[in-house]
């Protein structure tokens, strides 16, 4: 009878599934699967924190459309996992998160590092595993990763116990599972409905969401616009899956970003929803104008019709529905009447959107000092001009002057928290992105607050060499909390909303990066020059105004 270690069954799975990077951080519970791939063609990217393992997992996911893996110890090296599962749970970012935990041997024997990992974080997952049977190993690395990424992609949680790692298996026991999911469901009736509101309507508006980007339909998207002449917005990872400087694109879909998102919400007629959830960043559908008709496409039938009717619920595949209206629009020869027929509604909002930003141009061309923090935001935008560059917000104020701000040129080239605000993100998703685009500029806008979360992420980034240029917004303390308190109590409450002046460049040059301060407008884009030119991890510590107040701060103050 042959045996075989059961930690090489979990290192040879995650092989056979093509995983070519595990972001992780070492611990004995999980020693028994290094040590088998520790020569092989996967690389053990080891960061300072297991949060910042998860959360490099969740950029490469939602980078690359299939599941990153983290890889963390028991007790509490799973527990500090939880606020970035959390995050990738909202966000819908395919994950395999593979902690090791105490012996099942050992249970109820108050062994080191014990914890019921299973129950804590199975609220937060797709699903939670625990595998107790060595031989089946693979057979469970296999369920993680198709439930990871197929329908409405999510994070997935795979417990393997130590001496469960650390057993020997009978080899013929062993079933060596590997399913692809690759169904692309279409409802080709739900498509020429779709069609015929299309042509009854007179003011339509599409949003593409995150579930557009999953289902890849950057070229499919621009088809449909043009065939149509819907106005589109963009919003999570949908954005730049039909560039901003495309004339049917009106940017972002959060109404804090200027433009013409606000009026389309109330003005429209028929709203399309794709891969997009109806959240708080549309006050739950109440910006809506009553009387509109609402399709709503989702993989996820669970999804449609959260907080609002919806007229047209499609559950299907984002990009074969959007390939299907592209054909029966050939078809019916509605590219020369539709986009006509749409014209003065696409004037009416270009022309709101030119108002709205003419109304916020002083702050991006503010040359007051302290700096303020969209003038930050300006120049970024401005320097960073190129198709493959990539621009990561983190932060409460920092990532709304960002998302105000970011003009996005191609798909997958900008990330933030999303909806559930994880602050700390920022030098995790900006590492990680520079990992999987190593020719491309990564800049990262943090606030100061933001960045103490993974502040030793930076020695990630120069032991591993790589020239991330973080810009911090330093306006010495929690910015949105502050502003949000002086709003609703007439004062902010010093004690946790104030940091005060801190070099963090130049604890960046202590960890062997090169650290920069700035604290004239005039002086951004040079920083931003020599930092890009020096070819290693950058920390441009910006002093900007702390009095200024954010869109994101006043909603606060109005919702808390």
């Amino acid at each position: 009878m042959a045996m075989v270690p059961s930690a090489k069954l979990a290192a040879e799975a995650l092989i056979d599934r093509g995983v070519d990077i595990i972001f992780t951080l070492s611990g004995g519970h999980i020693t028994p699967i290094y040590s088998h791939l520790e020569h092989s063609d996967i690389t053990l990217f080891d960061t300072r924190h297991e949060q910042a393992a998860v959360f490099m997992a969740e950029a490469y996911g939602r980078m690359t459309r299939k599941p990153g893996v983290a890889m963390v110890t028991a007790g509490p090296g799973f527990t500090n996992t939880l606020s970035a599962i959390a995050n990738a749970n909202m966000a819908n970012s395919p994950l395999v998160l593979i902690s090791g935990c105490a012996g099942v041997c050992k249970c109820e024997k108050l062994d080191l590092q014990d914890a019921p990992q299973a129950p804590i974080i199975a609220p937060m997952v797709k699903r939670a595993f625990v595998c107790h049977t060595p031989s089946r190993i693979p057979e469970y690395i296999d369920m993680a990763f198709r439930t990871a990424i197929s329908g409405r992609p999510g994070p997935v949680y795979l417990e393997l116990p130590v001496d469960v790692l650390a057993t020997q298996s009978d080899e013929s026991a062993v079933k060596r599972m590997k399913t692809t999911i690759d169904s692309h469901p279409v409802d080709r009736a739900g498509a020429a409905k779709l069609i015929e509101m299309i042509r009854a309507a007179k003011r339509p508006m599409a949003v593409a969401g995150s579930g557009a980007w999953y289902a890849g339909v950057e070229g499919e998207l621009v088809a449909f616009a043009e065939r149509t002449g819907v106005p589109i917005f963009t919003s999570g990872m949908g954005r730049g899956l039909i560039p901003d400087g495309h004339p049917l694109c009106f940017e972002s879909a959060v109404g804090t970003r200027p433009g013409a998102v606000l009026m389309a919400q109330s003005d429209a007629d028929l709203i399309i929803l794709l891969g997009n959830r109806i959240s708080l960043y549309y006050i739950f559908g109440d910006l809506f104008d009553s009387r509109a008709k609402l399709a709503q496409v989702d993989i996820a039938p669970e999804e449609i019709g959260r907080n609002h009717s919806i007229d047209l619920p499609i559950v299907s595949d984002i990009r074969g529905l959007l390939t299907e209206c592209v054909e029966l629009a050939d078809a019916q020869g509605l590219a020369e009447s539709l986009p006509p027929q749409f014209a003065e509604w696409t004037a009416a909002l270009q022309v709101n959107a030119d108002q709205s930003k003419n109304q916020v141009k002083f702050m991006w061309e503010n040359e007051g000092v302290p700096i303020h923090a969209m003038r930050l935001a300006k120049e970024i935008d401005n320097f960073l001009d190129r198709d493959d560059d990539i621009v990561v917000a983190d932060g409460g104020d920092t990532q709304i002057w960002m998302g105000m701000t970011r003009t996005v040129r191609g798909p997958g080239r900008y990330l933030d928290s999303g909806l559930f605000g994880c602050l700390g993100v920022g030098l995790p998703y900006a590492n990680a992105a520079q990992v999987l685009n190593p020719d491309s500029r990564v800049c990262l806008m943090i606030g100061d607050g933001s960045t103490g979360f993974n502040f030793m992420e930076f020695e990630t980034a120069v032991r591993k060499k790589l020239p991330v240029v973080t810009v911090i917004s330093n306006d010495l303390g929690w910015g949105m909390i502050r502003h949000s308190q002086q709003l609703r109590l007439g004062h902010a409450i010093e004690a946790g909303t104030y940091i005060g002046e801190v070099p963090y460049h130049k604890l960046v040059e202590a960890l062997g990066g090169k650290g920069l301060r700035v604290d004239k407008p005039e002086d951004i884009r040079p920083a931003l020059e020599e930092a890009f030119a020096s070819g290693v991890p950058t920390c441009i510590n910006v002093m900007t105004d702390p009095d200024t107040i954010s869109p994101g701060s006043i909603a606060l103050a109005n919702v808390y």
